[in-house]
């Protein structure tokens, strides 16, 4: 492995990073796409095509996404009040529960590498460099 690309072993790390957030949210029934979600409702309702973009998924996995949040109780969507024509995603006191459960997963699963600045700059600086305009999105 010490021969591979940067790239073939960011994707590997990807990968078993994402498997063992799986198996950690499993147990408290959320999915690694719901924690996000509950994450960027943290500071204040949303748009759903505005969570789309902030998550950096398309529309339609945001939409299955917070069909289940709604289900399990999470999220409600209701009418922004300044524009009846959008709905507004929010999170509930119990989703808000939830995401607090969350909040030392990483620390837990991986703290070795749960704070390593330069890891963290390297990683914005390949996601803000690698995302262009595909998220962007007029809201």
């Amino acid at each position: 492995m010490s021969q591979w690309p940067t790239g073939r072993l960011l994707g590997i790390a990807s990968r078993l990073v994402e498997h063992a957030w799986f198996d950690a949210l499993a147990e408290l029934d959320l999915t690694h796409a719901g924690m996000i979600v509950l994450h960027l409702l943290a500071e204040a309702p949303d748009s759903q095509a505005s969570l789309a973009s902030r998550a950096r998924v398309e529309a339609q996995t945001i939409s299955r996404t917070i069909d289940r949040l709604e289900r399990e109780g999470y999220v409600v969507r209701h009418e922004d009040p300044a524009d009846r024509r959008r709905r507004l995603v929010e999170r509930t006191p119990r989703g808000a529960e939830v995401f607090e459960r969350t909040r030392h997963i990483e620390a837990d699963l991986f703290p070795e590498v749960a704070d390593l600045p330069a890891l963290r700059a390297a990683l914005l600086d390949i996601i803000g460099s690698s995302s262009g305009d595909r998220w962007t999105t007029e809201d």
